[in-house]
């Protein structure tokens, strides 16, 4: 049975969410504070953290910092709605994913399912990764669709590389720049539009269901099986 371990103040939500996630085989447990939520993490390791930014005591993406000081475990947070800059700093921040509050619990456990599927089982990157009819060997430096290999320029595999690394999350502008270009570069974001463009093209991908763009926050590249 999975862990889940959800950090928010809202006494109500956790309630819905105990009742609605034991039902979908969850074991939860729960912290209303910043402070109870890094113990709990700490002496009980979670599957899964489900984080609020807005905590009593702690500010959430601090929380988010100290456990990306020593875990990897799957992160996602909770943001208020129009708090668009506080996912993304989150997300900066190490989380994996976010979800806007009011959310439904078919959702949430959705969410869930993902990064369980994708939490690090050891270290080290996996050397391949494939999504529907999409193959990124990291290995090797190739792509292939559909069995036959794609022309991909430099730039465009180490685009869909660094996606492919980091399956299913929520890559943020910043951080694929910064990762794909360079740490010179943070605010040339259309780059990322028009090499989005020309991958989604070489994927027959046009409606983006496999690299997929996230409005004011990034890309990501499909979870297998979703």
């Amino acid at each position: 049975m999975p862990h889940i371990l959800i950090i928010d103040d809202d006494p109500d939500l956790l309630s819905v969410c105990r009742v609605g996630l034991a039902a979908f085989g969850h074991e939860l447990h729960t912290a209303e504070t910043g402070s109870d939520g890094l113990t709990e993490a700490a002496i009980r390791p979670p599957d899964v953290i489900v984080l609020d930014l807005g905590l009593p005591d702690l500010d959430g993406l601090e929380v988010c910092k100290r456990i990306r000081t020593w875990s990897q475990v799957p992160i996602i947070v909770l943001s208020a709605e129009g708090s668009e800059d506080r996912k993304v700093d989150a997300l900066d921040a190490g989380a994996d994913d976010y979800m806007t509050k009011p959310f439904g619990m078919r959702e949430l456990n959705a969410r869930l399912n993902v990064a369980l599927r994708h939490r690090p089982a050891d270290e080290g990157d996996s050397v391949e990764v494939v999504v529907g009819p999409l193959r990124v060997d990291l290995m090797h430096h190739e792509a292939m669709l559909d069995g036959h290999s794609l022309d991909l320029a430099p730039k465009e595999f180490e685009f869909l590389a660094y996606l492919a690394r980091n399956v299913g999350k929520v890559c943020t502008r910043r951080m694929i720049l910064e990762n794909v270009w360079g740490p010179g570069y943070g605010k040339e974001l259309h780059y990322l539009k028009v090499y989005a463009y020309r991958i989604r093209r070489k994927l027959d991908d046009e409606k983006g269901q496999l690299l997929q763009s996230d409005p004011s926050v990034g890309y990501r590249l499909a979870a297998p099986n979703d």
